[in-house]
Parts: structure tokens; C-alpha cells; sequence
């Protein structure tokens, strides 16, 4: 799969089965296999889902999350059918599903709607992207994309365009669409300890300098500076 390591939740079934265990790491023949349990694969989710919310930008495609997460739902549905009537803990299991639903529908509507504010800057990211890098885009994010845009050109094409003179009937989407602004600040807590971040100035009156990460510290800080830590997990936007 693009975008990272092949993930699994006890072979991505049976929710209700791991709580306090750990992850552990395999590789067979220079594939990397990480092994979650149930709890830390919706931990995974919900942190994808805050960095997407709250990141300008459009991230990393996680589809290996969300295809354990839906079938870790499925698991937990076809559990709760076979339960007695009547548990206590039926009701309990219930609230959790929907929560975890909630999550997953909140996470892809935030990208859904990313993508159609700055599908031209989306598809062009995703055009240069080097072979080898992780996809922003999952295939089904990517066709969607492509359709929008088609959409969009042929409306204003048909609606606008055909109407003005010759010269005047070509659009850039790129330059008509605004850009993700790395430039606005965001809140974050450190996962992992970083050490040298660069800070750029703000004005020309001011030098950059660096700075040290605690872990556990939070921070207000503008989003390019740590762009590259979110990608890579060593802190959560919040």
C-alpha cells in the first residue's frame, strides 16, 4: 500500500480483543508489516483526524487506517448481533461504534472538503509528487479530484467564459484558486522530543532562530515550521 507500512488489528479483526498490548514490528523479506492492536488502530485514526482538521493543508492519504477501521466496525456489528439481549454492555458497545463512525465520517469530510477548495493545487502537488513519495490522495480521493475539476472548467466554460471576448476566454485554476496557508498558526502537543526547528522571521526586522520541542509540551506556532513533524508523527496538531 502507498503511504506507509501495512497496517493490521489482530489481522484487522476482533475489536474487542486487545487492551493494554503492544505493537510489534515484522519484516519478511524487506517488507515492513506493524501489527496494532484494536485500541492503538483507533488512537491512529483519531490523530489523523485531528491533523487533518486542523492542518491548512490537504495530508498524507492514510487508506491502510481506514480499510482496518471499517472492518473493525463490521466486526464489532457482527459481534453485537450475536450478543444477548438485554446486556448492559450492548448499549455500551453501541455508543463506541457510532463514535468511532463519527470520527472516520468527520476525518473524510474534512478531506472532501480540503480537496474542493484547493482541488487545482491538489491534483498539481500530486502530479510532481517524486516517485516513491507517500500520496496525498487515496485513488478514490484522486478520481473525485479529477472529476471536480473537469466540472468546474466545463461550468465556467459554458456558464462565463463562452461569453467573453477571445482573449479573455482562458483561466489558470491554479492562479484562480487560492492556495493552502502555510502561514497561519496552529496548536500542537509533542509526541516525540525535536531538537534545532528552524523559525523563520515574521519581518525582515527579525533573524531566524531555533528552538528545542519538549515532549508533552504544547506550542502555538506557524505551520510551516513543523509541516515535516506532522507527517512524520512527532507531534499532533490540537
Amino acid at each position: 500500500m502507498r503511504g506507509g507500512p501495512q497496517l493490521l488489528a489482530g489481522g484487522c479483526g476482533g475489536m474487542a480483543a486487545a487492551s493494554g498490548e503492544g505493537t510489534e514490528g515484522d519484516s519478511d523479506g524487506g517488507g515492513e508489516e506493524l501489527v496494532l492492536t484494536p485500541a492503538q488502530l483507533i488512537r491512529s485514526l483519531e490523530q489523523a483526524w485531528l491533523n487533518e482538521k486542523f492542518a491548512p493543508e490537504l495530508l498524507e492519504s492514510k487508506p491502510e487506517i481506514i480499510e482496518c477501521v471499517v472492518e473493525q466496525l463490521d466486526h464489532m456489528e457482527a459481534n453485537l448481533k450475536r450478543a444477548k439481549r438485554g446486556d448492559l454492555k450492548v448499549s455500551i458497545h453501541r455508543m463506541e461504534i457510532e463514535r468511532i463512525r463519527y470520527v472516520l465520517s468527520s476525518y473524510l469530510r474534512c478531506r472532501l472538503v480540503k480537496i474542493e477548495k484547493f482541488f487545482p493545487h491538489v491534483l498539481e502537488k500530486e502530479k510532481s509528487r517524486a516517485e516513491g513519495d507517500p500520496s496525498i490522495l487515496s485513488p478514490e480521493e484522486f478520481a473525485f479530484a479529477k472529476e471536480y475539476m473537469a466540472n468546474t472548467e466545463t461550468y465556467l466554460r459554458n456558464v462565463a467564459l463562452k461569453h467573453m471576448p477571445p482573449n479573455l476566454q482562458k483561466v489558470s485554476l491554479l492562479k484562480s484558486v487560492p492556495k493552502p496557508n502555510l502561514d497561519s498558526f496552529v496548536f500542537l502537543r509533542v509526541l516525540e522530543r525535536q531538537e534545532n526547528i528552524l523559525v523563520e522571521p515574521e519581518t525582515d526586522e527579525q533573524r531566524e532562530y531555533t528552538i528545542d520541542l519538549e515532549e508533552d509540551s504544547q506550542h502555538l506556532i506557524r505551520y510551516k515550521t513543523i509541516a515535516p513533524l506532522v507527517a512524520s508523527g512527532a507531534v499532533q496538531l490540537i
